[in-house]
């Protein structure tokens, strides 16, 4: 194949994240309770759990578990899993959504807009319980 050819393919959209965890229950008590997840999926032989949040899903493997072992040291300020991913979530009402966040000892950034998959629309920065940064991004400005 030839460097310009196009694939045969056409990326549809983001299908999952893995994410490895040092502590799997607290890790679903946020992607399940902070935010709308629900466990679609869960095999505790192999460490694997899989949250459905909208249309994709995040792999939570515990760092202590057959395939967590896998990734080298666990999460934290010195070796991180990635640098951010974005959850596309509606409506976007700050003042809700900080409140929904400050009942759950979640600490949100400044809003700000931001582009992302479906253009320019508002922003916020969380952290999930392994320092995981994630982007809860609102629907796309008009025009943008």
């Amino acid at each position: 194949m030839s460097p310009g050819a196009k694939p045969p393919f056409t990326t549809v959209g983001l299908d999952h994240v893995v994410l490895r965890v040092r502590d799997l229950e607290r890790a679903l008590a946020f992607y399940t309770g902070v935010l709308d997840g629900r466990v679609e999926r869960r095999s505790d032989a192999l460490g694997l759990c899989q949250v459905r949040l909208g249309r994709s899903l995040v792999d939570l493997v515990p760092v202590d578990g057959p395939l967590g072992k896998l990734g080298g040291a666990p999460p934290g300020e010195t070796a991180r899993n990635l640098d951010h991913f974005c959850v596309r979530i509606e409506p976007f009402v700050v003042p809700e959504l900080r409140a929904h966040l400050q009942a759950h000892g979640i600490e949100a950034g400044e809003p700000a807009p931001r582009y992302g998959a479906d253009g320019s629309g508002p922003s916020l920065y969380i952290r999930d319980p392994d320092g995981n940064t994630v982007e809860l991004k609102g629907p796309p400005e008009p025009g943008a």
